[in-house]
């Protein structure tokens, strides 16, 4: 029964993830545009931020539309094949749940930030007046 179960839902990713991936791309909203100064701060900033994704999960749609929005290049890493990043997530962060933001400050600390109302809400906070 189980393999019958992972079998439907693989073959719904399968038929879904396509679809969602030509909705992000054809309703993706148009880019901030800032000062070449302030576009290199903002550059300079996001070194510091990494965003653990699935490729398909509509959540992480949803903050990757608010990244190329505020126009922010945040490193993309996809945590769903099992490895080191997916390791990573789990160890480091707390949980294996994405959308999350990986924010490390000037001493190297790392703070994980899960949900993806509060990274876009965080972003926004950071990154929308600049």
């Amino acid at each position: 029964m189980k393999i019958i179960i992972r079998t439907f839902f693989k073959f719904v990713r399968m038929i879904l993830g396509p679809v969602m991936l030509l909705k992000e791309k054809l309703t993706r909203p148009q880019g901030m545009v800032r000062a070449q100064a302030a576009q290199q701060d903002v550059d300079l900033q996001c070194k510091s931020l990494a965003l653990y994704q699935y490729t398909t999960c509509p959540f992480c749609i949803k903050v990757r539309h608010e990244i190329h929005r505020l126009s922010l290049d945040i490193r993309r890493i996809d945590a769903q094949p099992v490895g080191p990043d997916r390791h990573a997530l789990a160890t480091e962060g707390g949980q294996a749940k994405v959308p999350c933001l990986k924010i490390t400050d000037a001493t190297g600390h790392s703070h994980w930030l899960y949900d993806s109302e509060k990274i876009v809400g965080y972003l926004r906070q950071r990154f929308a007046g600049a």
